[in-house]
C-alpha cells in the first residue's frame, strides 16, 4: 500500500503541469487556476478518498477541480443576485423643490418690466453693487433704487405665495 504523501508527490511531479492547464481552462486566469489546484489537491488528499492507483486518484482530483469549479460560480452569482438587498439604500435627492422654484422664480420675474428684471438680475444674481449697476445700465443711481424697490415690492407677493405664506 502506497502512503498518500509518495501518491501526492508522484501526482503533483508527473501531472503538475497538466492539471495547472486545466484549472485554467476551468478558471481563464492563471492565479485562480493555481488557487483552484490547491484547493481541489487539499479536498483530495484531507478526504479519506485518497487511496488507489495515481491515475484514478487525478481523475477523482479533475472531478474535484470542477466541482470547486462551479461551487465558485455559483457562489459568486448568488452573491451577486442578493448583493442589492444588501448593500444600504441610498436616497435620491428629489429635485422636484429646485425645479418647481426655479419655475416660480422664473414666472416671477418674467412679471417684472425689462429695466425691473435687469436691474434684479445683476443686484442678486451677478452680485453687484447699485453704482455697479448704474453704470453698466448707464442710468442713475436713484432710478436702480427705485427699479429694485418697485421689483421687490412686485416679487415679494408672487413668491411667498408659493412658499406657503412665509415671508422671505
Amino acid at each position: 500500500m502506497t502512503r498518500w504523501e509518495d501518491t501526492l508527490t508522484d501526482l503533483v511531479s508527473t501531472r503538475g503541469p497538466a492539471l495547472k492547464r486545466y484549472a485554467y481552462l476551468l478558471t481563464a486566469s492563471d492565479e485562480a487556476a493555481e488557487d483552484l489546484l490547491q484547493e481541489a489537491l487539499l479536498k483530495v488528499f484531507t478526504s479519506g478518498r485518497r487511496r488507489g492507483v495515481p491515475g484514478a486518484v487525478e481523475a477523482y482530483l479533475r472531478t474535484a477541480m470542477l466541482n470547486t469549479f462551479l461551487d465558485t460560480v455559483r457562489r459568486h452569482q448568488r452573491w451577486l443576485r442578493i448583493l442589492p438587498a444588501l448593500s444600504p439604500r441610498t436616497s435620491v435627492p428629489d429635485h422636484s423643490t429646485a425645479v418647481s422654484d426655479f419655475h416660480d422664480a422664473s414666472a416671477a420675474l418674467a412679471a417684472l418690466s425689462d429695466r425691473q428684471r435687469a436691474c434684479v438680475v445683476l443686484r442678486y444674481y451677478e452680485d453687484l453693487t447699485v453704482p455697479e449697476i448704474a453704470t453698466r445700465l448707464g442710468i442713475s443711481q436713484g432710478s436702480i433704487k427705485r427699479y429694485l424697490a418697485d421689483a421687490t415690492a412686485r416679487l415679494q407677493p408672487l413668491l411667498q405665495s408659493t412658499d406657503g405664506g412665509e415671508s422671505t
